[in-house]
């Protein structure tokens, strides 16, 4: 048990992170370099640390 715990800590230190790293790149950038937009970034941190 205190190992799921952990797992899920780290995963949501994950998420907060990588959400938080994508709001910080530059819109126009985001777009033509990675074909991605920075008001979806806690969509794209969910699907790349929980995979949905």
């Amino acid at each position: 048990m205190i190992n799921s715990v952990r797992s899920a800590i780290a995963k949501r230190a994950r998420y907060s992170r990588t959400v938080r790293e994508i709001q910080a790149l530059d819109p126009q950038l985001a777009i033509e370099d990675l074909g991605i937009v920075t008001s979806d970034a806690q969509v794209l941190a969910r699907q790349a640390v929980y995979g949905r």
